[in-house]
């Protein structure tokens, strides 16, 4: 059964799939093999959902609370959920040369959100050679930051797990103390927030760009089009947002020179839309750039790739209906037309993602009386978004590792759900309802 044009039955496969994979990471990380200090079940569990969600939330400090092997455990996940666990699967399908069948390429299909199934295969052998050699580019140039201040053989790992959950948009880091070191290395703060956005733009997009620039397309296609120019937009406005809000806050960049500033408000600002690095204790700032920063995250990346959140296309449909409706004009943007069906999906994803957050925000603060409601609105809205920024702990941990079970619960739904998407996540969970062939009259409503 299809509503959308989506199938029901692939994503609750994508849920199940999920879920499995979360469970199986959680099994690993239990072993005492694979940390270093004591870790219940629930706390591997979340962590274990954390890194295939891509999502960066901690519980546990992955420096110092893990070892080698739980350290590699969590970067597979990452990578897994970077990918697509359906992605994963038909890779091995490709090694193994065995013959993939109508189901798989639908699920492949959707996990890339590749638009047929007309060229499938070879569009997903470009996106594991793409993964792959900005992965590898990554490794190298962080590999050499920081044989600076490492031996080479400790800044290899270091350069390619933060290469890796860098791409991905993971937010999981090897630094006991985070980022915080490196607030004004320009290095270290290019190279993450470069990668990220690239991982957040979407596989198919990062291709079709890639084949526009060597001449093989000739124009690009309104997706496209609509995820660079809403990437551009929601970076500047989200960096100019923090800037102006914390430029005279002591507690985060008020003692910074002007280009500091500048920077540390462009990491926060990319970090807030996609991933979880950060180089601020957020803890320090202004309500009002938690309140704003919740909304940059909730607004997420773009469709197809490693970021969650609404998808920046999402929020480009409804400003532009908003405006063509003032206007009465058809929704329109570079020349195309948006088509009506994909105008109800958006309002859906938006409408339903709003009262998501907020029921399980004010779910959790019922439970978690210690803490003020913008922080677990900013936990809650990280988590849906897949985002992993956090208030924190006052030490190296999210503000999560102080929650009850009943709470991190929650929190491992809402990543889950927004690492698969809050519409595919409805479709997953509620049944179509039966399809009724009666005509009602209509009624006026005043608005």
């Amino acid at each position: 059964m299809k509503q959308f044009g989506l199938d029901r039955r692939t994503f609750k496969i994508f849920l199940a799939g999920y879920i499995i994979i979360a469970f199986f990471g959680a099994v690993l990380l239990s072993f005492d093999w694979a940390h270093t200090k004591p870790i219940s079940f629930i706390d591997a569990f979340f962590t274990s959902t954390s890194a295939v969600s891509m999502t960066g939330l901690v519980v546990k400090n992955t420096a110092a609370d893990f070892t080698l092997l739980g350290q590699i455990i969590i970067l597979a996940l990452v990578q897994i959920g970077g990918l697509g666990y359906m992605g994963i699967g038909l890779f091995v399908y490709i090694l193994i040369r065995k013959k993939v069948g109508f189901s798989g390429r639908n699920l492949l299909k959707e996990s890339l959100l590749y638009p047929s199934m007309d060229g499938i295969f070879k569009f997903f052998k470009k996106v594991l050679l793409f993964i792959f050699i900005i992965e590898l580019i990554g490794t190298v140039l962080f590999t050499l930051r920081f044989a600076l201040e490492m031996d080479f053989t400790k800044a290899l790992w270091f350069g390619f797990f933060h290469a890796v959950s860098a791409f991905n948009n993971s937010g999981f880091i090897l630094f006991e103390n985070g980022l915080l070191h490196y607030k004004h290395d320009l290095v270290i703060n290019l190279l993450i927030t470069s990668l990220v956005i690239i991982g957040g733009l979407g596989y198919f997009v990062v291709i079709e760009l890639y084949f526009f620039q060597k001449k093989r397309l000739q124009s690009l296609s309104l997706h496209t089009k609509i995820v660079v120019f809403a990437t551009i937009f929601f970076i500047i406005f989200s960096t100019l947002i923090t800037f102006i809000f914390e430029y005279s806050n002591a507690k985060s960049i008020g003692e910074f020179s002007f280009f500091d500033k500048l920077l540390a408000s462009y990491f926060a600002a990319v970090n807030y839309r996609t991933s979880g690095f950060n180089t601020l204790d957020i803890a320090n700032f202004k309500d009002a750039s938690l309140f704003f920063g919740s909304l940059f995250m909730v607004v997420g990346g773009a469709p197809g790739g490693t970021a969650g959140g609404m998808k920046v296309t999402t929020v480009m449909v409804l400003l532009l209906y908003a405006y063509w409706t003032l206007r009465n004009g058809r929704v329109r943007m570079f020349g195309y037309e948006i088509p009506q069906e994909t105008i109800n999906k958006a309002f859906i994803i938006a409408v339903g993602s709003a009262v998501y957050i907020v029921v399980a925000a004010i779910s959790i603060s019922l439970l978690e009386t210690d803490f003020r409601f913008i922080a677990l609105f900013f936990e809650t809205s990280s988590a849906f978004a897949t985002v992993g920024l956090s208030v924190g702990d006052g030490g190296t941990l999210s503000l999560c590792a102080k929650f009850h079970d009943a709470s991190k619960i929650i929190i491992i739904i809402m990543m889950i759900s927004g690492r698969i998407g809050v519409f595919a996540f409805f479709l997953s969970v509620f049944n179509q309802d039966k399809a009724i062939h009666l005509r009602y009259p209509q009624g006026r409503v005043n608005l």
